[in-house]
């Protein structure tokens, strides 16, 4: 059946044009609402990173977009038609964290197999080198460490050589290197005009990644912009320093939103450095390893999505 499809005219995606939507999507299991009147797109030529906790809706979102679960309402679209179509899905590739890979097979096999399911495939060499795989290409998937696994995973997703690329934490169990080298790879295919939506935990890695990020929490997006955007939401700085006050008394001092102990410092977060470090001055004369910087994609997630659960429980 696939051996006989043929691609639809192809249409290639210009950079800056909808190549996946959610449109006022609304999903349930039972009486649990994963999503809620979601509205989200991703276009051509980016890396949009999904951020959100455990259970936000991440998954969810991902896995409609794929075609593999149906909303209750709302439309989804992917290449401007059905993502169930073949033609689309000739067009896709996924690294999802679910699902078994035969472990008796070899990862040059499992590539051969994989891009057999395609017409026009990535050559075996390129998904190879891609991955980082070049030396394992002769070793059982059941041999590999957990790191390489992951890589293998990433290579399978690369098979088809998709327009649209989906990478549900993509980077777990890698060390730095393989990382960073993941993420070069990243930025090479976008290079070549390919799309990602990615997902991760890494909130560094977003950063690094994203020309878009969007912060999902309890089934609804609560923030969408680059990652300089969503920083400046909160406009937060951060003050590291070794005192004396006791924590009771530094989360009374204006303008401190948090306060945490880092070893033998203390670190607050505030939205307003210059009178915090001021007062901390004049309390503590001892105060030593003031470090004042400003508040990264991490801080501004969990405000976000601290503040978004508050309201919600109002």
């Amino acid at each position: 059946m696939i051996a006989t499809l043929e691609r639809m005219p192809d249409i290639r995606s210009v950079a800056g044009q909808t190549v996946a939507v959610l449109e006022g999507v609304n999903k349930s299991y039972g009486d649990v609402r994963a999503l809620k009147a979601v509205d989200f797109q991703v276009r051509a030529g980016e890396v949009v990173a999904l951020l959100g906790p455990n259970g936000a809706g991440k998954t969810t979102a991902v896995k409609l977009l794929l075609g593999l679960l149906q909303p209750n309402s709302g439309k989804v679209r992917v290449f401007g038609g059905d993502p169930t179509n073949p033609e689309n899905r000739m067009r896709t590739g996924a690294m999802l964290q679910v699902g078994r890979v035969p472990e008796t097979l070899r990862v040059r096999e499992h590539i051969d197999l994989f891009a057999s399911y395609y017409l026009d495939p990535m050559p075996a060499p390129q998904v190879l080198a891609a991955s980082g795989l070049q030396q394992l290409g002769d070793r059982k998937f059941g041999e590999l460490s957990g790191g390489q696994r992951q890589r293998v995973l990433f290579a399978l997703a690369l098979c088809g050589n998709p327009d649209l690329l989906f990478l549900d934490e993509p980077t777990v169990g890698l060390d730095v290197e393989a990382r960073r080298m993941l993420w070069d790879e990243i930025r090479q295919l976008v290079r070549r005009g390919k799309t990602v939506l990615l997902t991760t935990h890494y909130l560094q890695e977003a950063d690094a990644l994203a020309d878009r990020v969007a912060v999902i929490n309890k089934g609804e997006i609560i923030a969408e912009g680059t990652p300089a955007e969503i920083k400046a939401q909160t406009a937060g700085k951060r003050i590291r320093c070794i005192t004396g006050i006791s924590l009771d008394t530094l989360r009374q001092i204006p303008g401190v939103t948090e306060v945490k102990e880092d070893r033998e410092a203390v670190e607050l977060h505030t939205g307003q450095a210059e009178p915090v470090v001021r007062e901390l001055l004049a309390r503590d004369l001892n105060l030593s390893g003031l470090e004042v910087t400003a508040a990264g994609l991490e801080e501004a997630f969990l405000a976000l999505t601290q503040e978004s659960s508050k309201n919600g429980n109002q």
